[in-house]
């Protein structure tokens, strides 16, 4: 399936909450990403998206609806020579490569637009898609940290998984 990445625009709104409104996807999530996903938290969302320059947080574009989102978080102090990759994508466009697609294409705008060597993502352990996403992109695996997260009443192993300029495909 054809996707883009864009920047959000405040016309997203009603995208991002009916796609992002989905407990099956604020599982694998931070609290930062809840469940339910309000109005406000959408604004505040678009507005904190807008900020930066280059571009770092993209909505994952089909057919003019925002259906996903993917963002690179440059880090700072010792570990700015790195940078966090974060992503999700409604429900209805799982499994059909969009998310491993987006990812190449998130590698490539890091490398080209920040002073990072190295970009990784934490999935949670209970996370198999997004692992094999990960992987097919080209990133390994360098962690497992096993029940530090607490999500949900429940302790989750934490992955870190990464690609550096230097192997990227």
């Amino acid at each position: 399936m054809n996707f883009s990445l864009r920047p959000w625009t405040i016309n997203d709104l009603d995208s991002l909450i009916k796609f992002g409104n989905n407990k099956d996807i604020a599982k694998f999530m931070t609290d930062k990403f809840p469940h339910p996903y309000t109005k406000e938290k959408g604004e505040s969302f678009i507005a904190f998206a807008a900020q930066h320059t280059p571009v770092r947080l993209f909505a994952i574009d089909i057919q003019g609806q925002a259906v996903g989102g993917i963002g690179i978080h440059p880090q700072d102090d010792i570990h700015g020579k790195n940078a966090e990759l974060g992503y999700w994508l409604g429900e209805p466009f799982w499994r059909q490569g969009i998310i491993t697609k987006a990812i190449i294409q998130m590698v490539d705008h890091g490398f080209k637009n920040f002073e990072i060597d190295r970009i990784f993502a934490r999935p949670f352990g209970t996370n198999t898609a997004s692992q094999k996403a990960l992987q097919k992109a080209g990133f390994t695996l360098e962690a497992r940290f096993e029940k530090t997260l607490y999500k949900n009443g429940e302790y989750l192993d934490e992955l870190v998984y990464a690609i550096r300029r230097d192997q990227k495909k």
